[in-house]
């Protein structure tokens, strides 16, 4: 178990209209994900293999 604090981030591709979330990666075994508006209302945590597969499936999607 680490003591160490979630060290989040935002993807480099985030536009600057505010839709974004932020990811910390530093969490073995989970990955906790964040709304940037509103960083208190919780986290949504994806196991790290599930959180792969999502990355994956969006890298080959357009919006």
């Amino acid at each position: 178990m680490t003591t160490d604090s979630p060290r989040w981030f935002t993807s480099s591709h985030s536009s600057n209209g505010g839709d974004c979330v932020e990811v910390a990666v530093n969490v073995p075994g989970t990955i906790p994900v964040r709304d940037t508006k509103d960083r208190d209302a919780g986290t949504l945590t994806f196991r790290t293999d599930s959180w792969s597969a999502f990355v994956q499936f969006a890298s080959h999607q357009t919006v």
